[in-house]
C-alpha cells in the first residue's frame, strides 16, 4: 500500500522543494493519472514510458528502476508482451489515481471544503513507522499541517474517512482522532494559519507556476505527450503545496485563480496533440 503514498508525496519531493523539481516516479505518476487510469486497459509496453520520459530528460535506466519500484509498492502489474515487458495499474494503483483525479480536476482545487477546521491527532506505534509516514502523506495532501505537537489542522470539513479509506485503510482501530472545530472570539485563527503554514512559500510556489506555464515557448520544443505529463505533474505539486486556505488569510492578490487558469488553458491546448500522440504510440 505504499503507493499511496507515491502519489501523495509527489514522489518524494520534500515539503521545501520546488514545485517544479521533477522525479520520474511523479511523472509516471502524472502520466498513468491522465491517460491510464480509467482510459486505456490495456497493459502499456515499457517503450512507451521510456519516450515520454525522454523528453522530458529522464534516463531510461531511471525509468525502469522507479517502475520497479511502482510494482514492488502494488501501483502496477508487470506483463510480457512477446519480446516486450509492459505494465499496468492493479486496482489499488487505480483506485489512488482516481481518488487524487477529484481534486486534480476539481472546479475550485485551491477552495477550502466547506467552513471552519478539522483537527487530527494520532498514535502509531513505533514499530510501524512505514504506516506512520502514509499517514502523514495522506494528511499532507488533505491539506493537514502539524499545529503543535501530535496535533494536524486542516481548512474546511475535510473527509477524512475518505482519505484514510483510499490511503491507509490498515490503520490501527482506534489510532486516527478527528474533530471539527471553529473560530472563538479572541484567538485570531489568522495567528494559527502563520503558524501552521508558510504561506509566502505557498504564495512562491504559485508565482513559480505561473512563471513556468504562463510562456508558449516552455512547450514549443517538447512533443505533446511529455508536456502535458509535465504540465499535470507541476499542477499535481502545486496541489500538494496549497491547502485550500480561506482567502480572508490570504491577501487581495493570492495567485490561486491564475495558477488555475493558466492551469486550464495549457491543460486544454494540449489535449488533442497529445492524445493523438498516445494513440499513435499504443496503437
Amino acid at each position: 500500500m505504499t503507493a499511496t503514498t507515491e502519489l501523495i508525496a509527489l514522489g518524494g519531493a520534500s515539503a521545501e522543494a520546488s514545485v517544479l523539481t521533477r522525479k520520474p516516479r511523479q511523472l509516471l505518476l502524472a502520466f498513468f493519472g491522465e491517460y491510464v487510469c480509467d482510459r486505456y486497459f490495456e497493459p502499456l509496453r515499457a517503450g512507451v514510458l521510456l519516450g515520454v520520459l525522454e523528453g522530458a530528460g529522464v534516463a531510461a535506466s531511471a525509468v525502469r528502476t522507479n517502475l520497479d519500484r511502482m510494482v514492488h509498492s502494488g501501483m502496477l502489474e508487470r506483463r510480457r508482451l512477446g519480446r516486450e515487458i509492459a505494465f499496468e495499474l492493479t486496482p489499488h494503483g487505480n483506485e489512488v489515481l482516481r481518488d487524487a483525479s477529484r481534486r486534480v480536476n476539481g472546479p475550485a482545487p485551491f477552495d477550502p471544503q466547506g467552513e471552519g477546521w478539522t483537527l487530527v491527532t494520532f498514535s502509531v506505534p513505533e514499530d510501524m513507522r512505514t504506516l506512520r509516514h502514509r499517514l502523514r502523506a495522506a494528511l499532507t495532501w488533505s491539506g493537514f499541517a502539524l499545529l503543535r505537537d501530535g496535533l494536524w489542522i486542516a481548512p474546511g470539513a475535510v473527509d477524512l474517512v475518505s482519505v484514510l479509506d483510499a490511503a491507509v485503510p490498515d490503520l490501527p482501530p482506534g489510532s486516527v482522532s478527528a474533530f471539527s472545530a471553529s473560530e472563538l472570539d479572541g484567538f485570531p485563527m489568522a495567528e494559527v494559519v502563520r503558524v501552521a503554514w508558510d504561506v509566502e512559500r505557498i504564495r512562491a510556489a504559485h508565482h513559480e507556476f505561473i512563471a513556468h506555464w504562463d510562456r508558449d515557448h516552455e512547450t514549443s520544443d517538447l512533443p505533446p505527450l511529455t508536456a502535458r505529463t509535465l504540465l499535470v505533474a507541476d499542477w499535481l505539486a502545486l496541489l500538494r503545496v496549497d491547502p485550500r486556505l480561506p482567502r480572508q488569510y490570504m491577501g487581495g492578490d493570492w495567485p490561486a485563480d491564475r495558477s488555475t487558469e493558466v492551469y486550464t488553458t495549457r491543460h486544454r491546448e494540449l489535449a488533442f496533440p497529445a492524445v493523438r500522440e498516445f494513440a499513435r504510440l499504443v496503437g
